[in-house]
């Protein structure tokens, strides 16, 4: 039998484990232009927390008593394709399944061996095309500028971090625990970091921390964590707007009103999906691969086992219980 874990009710506030139900089905079979994938590892994303709700997105919502989707890596074991043979690894947008078919359209085959598979969901993958496209092409940043990210250890957070070091900016991280904080330094270079569970007054912890101001905001939370940071920008500041994981479960978040801070300090606030780039992904891939190389970028990855531990990996990115790129690995 294979095992299926559809969305069984939308999410009121944080997401609970109950909002998950598991099915069971018989094996798929394949037919003539399709192939069998075994799942390998799945990705998790804060995204995804949107599109449980009954919304109008980006993209379509999940359907109620319908698989979930994520990005994964899978295998072939079973073509009846031209393009695929059985031991391919492939990637895509694909249904939490431990077993699947699919035509073929809109995967990526992969040419790397079982090891290094998962950094094609992080670091070369979306998250790390998020990172390098959300701070070259929003960013815009020019050497000696300093950059401040919030959700600094997640897994795009680090990445713009190890980026913006390369690119000669000064870089300062906002995270949640102080091994965290450790990482981010010694493992990723960031200038100073932090700890906003410790930090009695944000704002000012940020000023001391960037006593030049704040050129660059790489918002991946959203909420008060970025109020703060908006309190010390710099005029012609740029913010992309990644992400806001501290407002998904809001169901009425509040906050100050933006627009004069925008206006007194002439700086840019545009929100970005990786989408938008689509163009400069191949390009996106090879400069990150010639980095990690390099070993002028590294990587950090949460891998919890097993395919009945998704939901609960999903969630626990809201307890900021990742550090970098959190994957399942099934198999």
């Amino acid at each position: 039998m294979n095992k299926i874990i559809v969305l069984d009710k939308r999410p009121l506030g944080r997401p609970d484990i109950t909002d998950f139900r598991f099915i069971q089905e018989e094996m798929p079979q394949i037919t003539e232009g399709e192939i069998l994938l075994e799942t390998l590892f799945v990705s998790v994303d804060p995204y995804l927390r949107g599109r449980m709700n009954d919304a109008k997105s980006y993209v379509p919502p999940f359907e109620l008593n319908k698989p979930v989707q994520s990005t994964i890596i899978a295998k072939v074991i079973g073509s009846h394709h031209g393009e695929f043979r059985d031991g391919d690894f492939v990637s895509g947008n694909l249904d939490w399944k431990e077993y699947q078919t699919s035509s073929g359209k809109g995967l990526i085959k992969l040419n790397a061996p079982l090891g290094d598979l998962s950094k094609y969901l992080g670091v070369l993958g979306m998250t790390g095309m998020t990172a390098y496209l959300g701070l070259t092409e929003v960013g815009k940043p020019n050497a000696g500028e300093t950059i401040v990210i919030s959700g600094a250890a997640g897994a795009v957070g680090s990445v713009v971090g190890q980026i913006g070091k390369i690119l000669g900016c000064r870089v300062v991280g906002i995270t949640s625990t102080d091994k965290k904080a450790d990482l981010l330094k010694s493992k990723f270079h960031f200038d100073e970091v932090i700890n906003y569970i410790k930090t009695p007054d944000l704002k000012v912890a940020i000023k001391e921390a960037c006593r030049a101001g704040v050129d660059i905001y790489f918002d991946n939370v959203g909420g008060e964590i970025s109020d703060a940071v908006l309190f010390n920008i710099n005029k012609y500041a740029r913010i992309p707007l990644c992400g806001a994981i501290s407002l998904y479960n809001e169901v009425n978040p509040v906050g100050p009103r933006l627009q004069p801070i925008l206006i007194i300090k002439r700086a840019m606030m545009r929100g970005f999906l990786v989408s938008d780039f689509t163009d400069q992904f191949p390009a996106a891939i090879q400069q990150l691969a010639f980095w990690l190389k390099e070993g002028k970028i590294s990587y950090a990855e949460t891998i919890v086992q097993g395919f009945d531990n998704i939901p609960q990996a999903f969630i626990d990115l809201f307890d900021g219980k990742n550090e970098g790129k959190m994957i399942v690995k099934v198999k």
